[in-house]
């Protein structure tokens, strides 16, 4: 069959597929988008529930006793459950919100979100940037960005509870495994700010690794 005069054949381009989880990198540089999203989980992060229930609730300052953390384990030194679990509810939703919420403002808003958040919730600008030490906003942060990960967190995190009963003992070798479960699956960038994270938290708790070398650390359910 003869062609038509003047017809071309023009192959459509192939459209740009996103990146994967694997793919993705972190940005050399930031944009628009970007910094709202470190912004936002920033501001979700620097919320201190724990402070502010135990406050509502006319117990003790929390900054006072045990640690003075302004988290969970430490609110349960106060006697009162109900508090201590809403905190470790609340703590965790502010990583698992930014995560979201940032993934929906730019390709890396999520783990940037979830960063910031975590950056939030140990240095506040509200308490004059002294916080928590970030265990519950880490954990809802890894849900938010990739949940294998949160439950790979949370499953180490009772493991080490049950055999010895130190929540600050948890939390560090939790978070470690955290980071090397994102690269085993890929998630290389992830695996780089979760291992920054990591680090951050197992600074803030420098007192709880002297503690625990000495012998000296309270243990999970002990009131101050």
């Amino acid at each position: 069959m003869r062609a038509e005069a003047g017809a071309t054949n023009v192959s459509a381009a192939p459209a740009r597929q996103p990146a994967t989880p694997s793919q993705r990198k972190l940005p050399l540089s930031f944009s628009a988008q970007d910094l709202v999203a470190l912004a936002l989980g920033y501001l979700l992060g620097s919320i201190p529930f724990g402070l502010l229930l135990t406050r509502f609730a006319g117990t003790t300052d929390i900054r006072t006793i045990g640690s003075g953390n302004i988290g969970a384990t430490n609110v349960l030194r106060t006697g009162r459950k109900d508090l201590a679990a809403a905190t470790l509810l609340l703590d965790a939703m502010k990583g698992l919100a930014a995560a979201l919420i940032g993934a929906q403002i730019a390709p890396a808003g999520g783990v940037l979100a979830a960063a910031a958040a975590f950056i939030g919730h140990i240095a506040p600008v509200w308490l004059r940037f002294r916080g928590g030490k970030g265990v519950a906003t880490f954990l809802g942060a890894l849900f938010g960005l990739y949940w294998p990960a949160g439950l790979v967190f949370a499953a180490v995190w009772l493991a080490v509870a049950g055999l010895f009963r130190y929540s600050s003992l948890s939390a560090l070798v939790a978070s470690a495994a955290a980071p090397m479960f994102l690269a085993a699956s890929g998630r290389f960038a992830d695996a780089v700010v979760f291992a920054a994270l990591a680090a951050l938290l197992w600074w803030k708790h420098g007192e709880n690794i002297r503690r625990l070398l000495a012998g000296r650390e309270s243990r999970i359910g002990k009131k101050a």
